[in-house]
């Protein structure tokens, strides 16, 4: 999927930094596939302070771009390939918003092919024909970061299975020349052969087909027409400006904040997005093969649900509810659950899916276009509208990811064409992506030769930063050990290194959430781990940004609270709470309190960590008092520094449920209370004799 930020942003933020202008610095050419174009800070990034500067001393840009998600970043991309002066501001970070929280599938919609044909739509057609374009142009100009990706569509009832067969097939017709692979028929047997999670009764048989799998209040109009003007604030540690920021063209590339900025340009204007929330799981990878995706073409209420492997877990969604618009959307407990039970649906009875494996959630605002005559957002079109106000702002809405391009392109000519701005034509197709240019499969062999760095941490750095991997190697610090020479993991069972955050500040990462969310996905993959790495990621960007301790504690908590709210740390923390539902039976609570019994010697009702650094000292085990005060920490409802029988009973009754797994308390003291049983008593005779 896409690992960092976006693979269309992070090409921005490497060829036309934070805040463009075209024709700063040193001038050379880069790869295109329809001429030459020039680009500017080959050699070195200018400092964040630099491109403030510029932004606010450049007495007029031909275009100015508001909002830095894939369709703003594309357009501003589309713009400089057009020679056009380009600026762009961004109210937060690159991606921060819809762009980063998609499925990470570039997809052609299969779906929307369906309607299509059924309702004899030529616009539903015609949008998947440029979707399945878009598809094939991303997977050559980003070979790092995509691939195309197997997934199945189970089928369990015969007369499904010609009829599916049909559409699936139309789909690589569309496709034509720019079919992936050709889909195919499988038998029960051979699906479950690759699917083997897959659920066996009544199961026909499926069909495979391919979609690429991608690695991948700030701004008011004051004034219009061909001086248009932007007054731009911004606030970088806790200091605050203001200025205007003149352009002859502003695009409003904004998401689900559309209708916010053509209100400021006009406040008659009415609503033309209709916001649509999409919740996403990440569960573990066991849940799914790491090489096939599956579809689930009819969920309970109609909907589809994708179920892909994902940086080696497992991701599944989306739901499509009506939400309010907010900077800050929050996945919620019912989604989820819904999410979980789709997904119980088509896996086999033998793998139980639990609450307590979901490892992150989060929510999507989707801005798509409003049909007037629509009931709900689920029959709303996925495709896009360029609008050109009386005043000449120009608005590009709706769309989806893997259009980007295709959309910044059709927005730039109605720029170009209504504010006469001249340049050339678009040159983004076959414009290869930032790392893509160096980039060979076997790129990570020479990592781990010339630099030391283990097997998977060169694999995920070729396959995130493509030839650009060897400039993230560099900063790697020696570990001290044997083996790797260089690169110390941010946890231990992700790949991310320390020195992916050096380089995410050099890309002008402001903030920890701008590394655990966007410079890499681990806020994404999973929220506990992302929680670990924390300290060690605010203590890098501080050394690097000179923080004060104040401003590394705020990062700190700003980082946790993004966990919490919006990357479902909450909701996975309220699995367990004070009035969790004992529902063991009396030979199980006889169990666990006999376990409880065996660390709370002195039968308090509690046990504290110098209980459990007892029973470990006595199986030779070591654990760091700091680790252990966390360990329990997730058990201790009240917060009173220790755990209670009742709470522990509440823990294991929430683990036999599913609502909670992985609980490190849990496995610590099963795998203690094993190890004494297997030692026995201390006889006499092993203790020195005796008197």
């Amino acid at each position: 999927s896409v690992t960092r930020a976006q693979s269309l942003s992070l090409f921005l933020l490497e060829r036309f930094p934070v805040f463009w202008r075209w024709g700063i610095g040193h001038l050379h050419d880069i790869h295109s596939a329809e001429g030459e174009l020039k680009q500017p800070f080959k050699d070195e990034l200018p400092t964040r302070q630099a491109q403030l500067s510029t932004l606010q001393d450049t007495e007029e840009f031909d275009v100015l771009v508001v909002g830095g998600g894939a369709t703003g970043s594309g357009c501003a991309l589309d713009a400089v390939t057009r020679n056009l002066k380009t600026a762009l501001v961004e109210r937060n970070d690159f991606s921060s918003g819809t762009s980063s929280r998609s499925t990470k599938l570039i997809h052609g919609g299969v779906r929307y092919l369906q309607k299509a044909i059924m309702k004899l739509d030529y616009e539903q057609y015609m949008m998947v024909k440029e979707a399945l374009h878009e598809r094939s142009n991303l997977l050559d100009i980003a070979p790092h970061l995509s691939a195309p990706l197997p997934i199945m569509l189970p089928v369990y009832k015969w007369w499904q299975l010609p009829y599916y067969w049909a559409g699936i097939k139309m789909y690589d017709l569309v496709a034509g020349g720019q079919c992936l692979k050709s889909s195919y028929v499988l038998s029960k047997n051979k699906a479950l052969e690759l699917f083997p999670m897959l659920k066996k009764d009544k199961l026909v048989g499926a069909i495979v087909y391919y979609d690429g799998d991608p690695g991948v209040g700030l701004v008011w109009i004051r004034g219009t027409g061909p001086k248009c003007m932007c007054k731009c604030c911004w606030t970088y540690q806790h200091f605050r400006n203001e200025f205007d920021v003149r352009a002859k063209c502003v695009i409003n590339a904004t998401g689900p904040f559309t209708d916010s900025l053509r209100k400021m340009d006009d406040g008659k204007n009415t609503n033309i997005c209709q916001p649509s929330a999409g919740v996403h799981i990440v569960i573990p990878g066991y849940y799914s093969p790491d090489n096939m995706g599956l579809l689930d073409p009819a969920t309970s209420d109609g909907r589809v649900i994708f179920f892909l492997p994902w940086e080696k877990m497992t991701i599944a969604g989306t739901t499509d509810t009506p939400t309010d618009i907010t900077a800050h959307p929050i996945p919620r407990e019912e989604d989820i659950n819904f999410i979980l039970n789709e997904v119980r649906n088509y896996l086999s009875p033998d793998v139980e899916v639990r609450r307590g494996d979901v490892l992150a959630a989060w929510s999507g605002i989707r801005p798509l276009v409003t049909d007037p005559n629509s009931k709900d957002t689920q029959s709303i079109c996925r495709n896009h509208i360029v609008n050109v106000s009386d005043s000449g702002l120009v608005t590009i809405a709706g769309g989806k990811w893997t259009t980007y391009r295709s959309m910044a392109e059709e927005t730039l000519d109605a720029a170009v064409a209504a504010h006469r701005l001249g340049g050339g034509p678009s040159k983004t197709v076959g414009l290869v992506l930032e790392g893509g240019q160096d980039w060979s499969p076997t790129l990570y062999i020479r990592l781990v030769q010339d630099y030391g760095l283990e097997n998977e941490v060169a694999q995920h750095l070729a396959a995130t930063y493509g030839g650009k991997a060897f400039d993230v190697a560099k900063m790697a610090r020696v570990t001290g050990k044997r083996w790797p020479i260089v690169g110390n993991r941010l946890v231990s069972e992700f790949p991310y290194i320390e020195s992916e955050v050096r380089y995410a500040v050099k890309e002008y990462a402001c903030t920890a959430i701008d590394v655990i969310a966007r410079r890499t996905r681990l806020g994404f993959l999973n929220v506990q781990a992302a929680d670990e790495a924390l300290p060690r990621i605010v203590d890098i960007m501080g050394k690097m940004l000179d923080w004060s301790d104040k401003k590394r504690t705020e990062e700190l908590e700003a980082a946790k609270k993004f966990l919490y709210l919006e990357m479902g740390y909450r909701s996975r923390s309220e699995q367990l709470t004070g009035t969790t539902e004992i529902t063991l039976d009396t030979q199980e609570v006889a169990k666990y309190t006999n376990r409880f019994h065996k660390f709370d010697k002195d039968s308090k009702g509690f046990i504290t960590t110098v209980d459990v650094q007892r029973v470990l000292q006595n199986i030779s085990v070591q654990i760091d008092e700091n680790a252990l005060h966390e360990i329990l920490n997730e058990v201790d409802l009240n917060k009173n520094g220790q755990v209670e029988l009742n709470e522990f009973l509440q823990l294991m009754s929430a683990v036999k449920k599913g609502q909670v797994s992985d609980s490190r308390l849990a496995i610590l003291m099963k795998t203690a209370e094993e190890s004494l049983d297997l030692r026995g008593p201390v006889t006499v005779d092993r203790s020195g004799g005796g008197v």
